[in-house]
């Protein structure tokens, strides 16, 4: 609760082009971690010029807040407007490399009527739910630290959790892709298999927010759709993909108590094809497979504690990092090379921005 009302105060504090240095700097951080797709749930919209500039292939999911429909489009038509004059949205079986997407930030900040409205754009949506204890408590109890955060965007707690009141309300979809997912009971697993819904499942963020660990060997035995993310810097420590994986393995075994419980070669599969079946594109990306688009990262495990290679999919797991990222290819073009990439402006305006944000003080944490 603390953590996200300051987060977004600090959003809040800095302008357009700030916003705009930082997520460059994002763009090429995920690039030089091997990344070649991002669903991005954007504050301001800002990601989808930083990824056309850089070359990463995403979906722009612009957010939304609140139980206003009318200031809900406006909002989202002011960020839609600059998007539509620079970007190419996807209207033909042609992909541009950026893409439009919605986001009702999470059931705590966005009325179920906003859900239904996004649903008629008939773009990719995605949000945050069930990924706290303090989201469940707010929402079963009317209690806790999200209760203010949920007041200043006219939310009232449902009295009930946040998978089975948006299933009640008919918002879940085989188009929407839910972040987390950590709270879930076997009951609402089978209402996203079910319900064909996504799950986007960022073990970093959610272990250092405290969250506690997704189900994630479960919703894949339900046949949900899992994938891999990082939610953000700002709740995880870096874009490093590798770290993520590492972390998706050992979360899901120390939950299970099961040393077999996630493997390598699964983890892999996760954050590949099970991505791009998450954010709707496993018919152009996520396999070597002909016909698809040719995205590729090219890693060396060379002088690595994996080296020489005894599993290749566990010596990646176990031994890759984004130093060790030889080469980003998305389209066929190459977006990253180790040693030809111009860091230095990137850093030292994100830097400028970090300082900037910082500048909104941590008193109003509790």
């Amino acid at each position: 609760g603390p953590w996200i009302e300051l987060h977004m105060r600090r959003k809040q504090h800095i302008g357009l082009p700030e916003l705009l240095d930082s997520a460059r700097l994002g763009v090429a951080n995920s690039l030089a971690s091997g990344i070649t797709t991002t669903m991005d749930s954007s504050f301001a919209g800002v990601s989808a010029t930083a990824c056309a500039e850089l070359g990463l292939r995403s979906i722009i999911c612009l957010e939304t807040f609140g139980t206003d429909i009318n200031a809900a489009r406006k909002r989202f038509s002011e960020l839609r407007n600059p998007f539509d004059k620079q970007h190419e949205v996807a209207t033909s079986t042609e992909e541009p490399l950026v893409m439009l997407g919605v986001s009702p930030h999470a059931p705590y900040t966005t009325g179920t009527e906003i859900y239904h409205w996004a649903n008629t754009l008939e773009l990719p949506s995605a949000t945050h739910a069930a990924e706290s204890p303090h989201e469940h408590e707010f929402m079963v109890s009317d209690s806790g630290p999200l209760k203010e955060i949920a007041a200043k965007c006219n939310i009232l707690s449902p009295l009930n959790t946040s998978i089975d009141y948006l299933y009640n309300a008919g918002v879940l979809t085989s188009n929407l892709t839910i972040a987390h997912c950590v709270t879930v009971n076997e009951k609402e697993i089978e209402l996203l298999g079910e319900t064909g819904v996504r799950v986007a499942h960022c073990p970093r963020s959610n272990a250092q927010l405290g969250c506690g660990i997704a189900p994630i060997t479960d919703l894949i035995n339900h046949q949900v759709s899992v994938g891999i993310g990082t939610d953000s810097p700002a709740s995880a420590p870096d874009f490093d993909m590798f770290a993520e994986l590492r972390a998706a393995i050992f979360g899901a075994r120390t939950q299970q108590k099961n040393a077999t419980a996630l493997s390598p070669t699964k983890a892999i599969e996760l954050a590949t094809l099970g991505s791009a079946n998450t954010i709707g594109l496993e018919t152009s990306i996520g396999s070597l497979t002909p016909g698809k688009k040719a995205d590729i990262t090219v890693v060396s495990l060379e002088n690595s504690p994996y080296d020489p290679i005894e599993e290749p999919e566990a010596s990646l797991v176990y031994g890759g990092s984004p130093d060790r990222v030889l080469r980003t290819i998305i389209n066929g073009i190459t977006r990253y090379e180790r040693g030809e990439f111009k860091w230095h402006e990137l850093r030292e305006a994100a830097k400028a921005t970090r300082a900037r944000m910082l500048e909104v003080s941590v008193t109003t944490a509790k």
